[in-house]
């Protein structure tokens, strides 16, 4: 899952910070000192200066301290600072001098009023401060869902999302899931970052129609999971792209291979057709009589057309299998050399030497599947060698293998083509559409896979390219 796409570097810039509730906690310990500290240290000096500032000026000056105290710290700076400043006030400035009683109704008026000033600027400093986290959080917030809104879904990539929650929410690890369901009854990780855990997930969210956003990490507030919700279906959004994309790329595939066959067969198709029609319509003339030897050249051309058309069909219909997952295979105790001998049959003696020893270990294959293997791998060396320079079936035993060698003489692949001549429509050097539609090596390694045997292709000594099938053999 995979299409790998980037977001846009304006996604990448956005950086989106924890959020925490109020003011910081570092600004609030800043708050409280200056509450604690600044106001003794205002009060120490207005004593030791001996004043004669009235206590409305005093008041004014405890004032100042106490804002830029609700400033920094935000409400219980504020709160602690009013506290204080009144009881600092009281005891130091406000006849009886060191008791907490008040002598004029003017006193009790300004340090009252005081108080009730000091709370009401804590609070609205407060609250300023938070609407301006939250403005700053929701602009951030806006600015990130609205580039991954407008990042199209093909460029969209899941990993980068998941990374995105992860760091946000300042999370361990972050998944999309996909739920179990009738057709998929287990639950399957569609896309993961960070360390793996065995743990419950402290976090999920429903990210789609049968998709969950699932996290290991600290527990979010509200805020947090409404944003949470939103990266969820971006998530959702990335992995429908991406899965809708790669449906894309397995039909332009199945066209291409569409538009391959037709090129291929129509030629392959129609030149057993055209020999077919020709022999039949020459030895249907009654104006000309052949002789023996001309109809039996007529005759071998018609079963040779007729069998190259078999073969092709064959293939195409054992190729569609393939394709739609309709080969299944029953494995059971073959006989190599039977299967061998069926595979063989039809090709002439003086272009095929074999070399396989009725005495082989049984093995376990499933036998029509086995006898097309050969049956391909034989066609292909035999078209693929030398005029006068018969190819070889050989087989021999290991203790736990018999390893069946189909061998020509030809002129080989090279080695770093070996991979890609088992696809389908793959001619050996692509030179020749006589050489067939390039499907006998693709059905080989399907019919293979099926049956748990492999296939290896190693060069010919001299020249060529060896087809090694090594069959497991079949247990007492």
């Amino acid at each position: 899952m995979t299409t790998d796409a980037s977001l846009t570097p304006q996604v990448r810039r956005v950086e989106l910070p924890r959020p925490t509730p109020g003011v910081p906690r570092g600004r609030r310990r800043i708050g409280l000192a200056v509450a604690l500290i600044g106001l003794p240290l205002l009060t120490l000096a207005l004593v030791r200066t001996d004043s004669a500032l009235g206590l409305g000026s005093v008041l004014l000056l405890y004032l100042l301290v106490d804002v830029i105290a609700a400033a920094i710290g935000g409400l219980p700076a504020g709160i602690l600072a009013a506290g204080v400043s009144v009881l600092a006030a009281n005891w130091f400035f406000v006849p009886p001098f060191h008791t907490l009683a008040v002598e004029t109704r003017d006193s009790v008026i300004e340090l009252v009023v005081f108080a009730g000033v000091a709370l009401i600027v804590s609070l609205t400093v407060d609250l300023a401060a938070r609407d301006r986290a939250y403005a700053t959080r929701s602009a951030l917030e806006a600015a990130l869902l609205a580039r991954f809104a407008a990042t199209p879904a093909a460029e969209l990539s899941l990993p980068d999302v998941l990374e995105r929650v992860r760091t946000t929410f300042a999370m361990t690890s972050a998944a999309l899931v996909r739920e179990p369901t009738s057709a998929t009854p287990t639950r399957a990780v569609v896309a993961s970052v960070g360390p793996r855990s065995e743990a419950p997930p402290s976090i999920r969210i429903t990210a789609g129609p049968g998709l969950a956003l699932e996290a290991h990490g600290p527990a979010l507030f509200a805020e947090d999971r409404r944003l949470l919700e939103r990266l969820a279906a971006a998530a959702a959004r990335a992995w429908e792209g991406q899965h809708l994309a790669a449906q894309a790329d397995a039909l332009a595939e199945t066209d291409r291979g569409r538009s391959a066959l037709l090129a291929a067969v129509g030629h392959d198709l129609r030149t057993p057709l055209t020999g077919l029609k020709a022999a039949v319509s020459s030895l249907r003339q009654d104006d000309i009589d052949w002789s023996d030897e001309e109809e039996q050249q007529l005759l071998a051309t018609i079963e040779e057309s007729s069998d190259r058309l078999a073969d092709l069909i064959a293939n195409l219909l054992d190729m569609s299998r393939l394709e739609v997952g309709g080969i299944t295979a029953y494995a059971t105790t073959v006989a190599v050399d039977e299967v061998v001998s069926r595979a063989v049959l039809g090709v002439p003696s003086d272009v095929l030497h074999m070399e396989v020893p009725d005495d082989l270990p049984l093995v376990r294959a499933d036998p029509g599947l086995l006898e097309r293997v050969v049956a391909n791998l034989v066609d292909n060396a035999r078209r693929h060698s030398p005029a006068g320079r018969p190819f070889e079936v050989t087989a021999d035993a290991s203790a736990t293998h018999v390893h069946v060698r189909v061998v020509d003489h030809g002129a080989g692949v090279a080695r770093e083509e070996w991979p890609t001549m088992f696809e389908p429509f793959q001619r050996l050097d692509d030179k020749s559409a006589s050489t067939g539609v390039g499907l006998g090596l693709a059905i080989v390694r399907g019919f293979c896979e099926a049956m748990d045997v492999a296939v290896v292709p190693t060069e010919t000594s001299g020249g060529g390219l060896t087809m090694t099938l090594d069959l497991p053999v079949a247990e007492p």
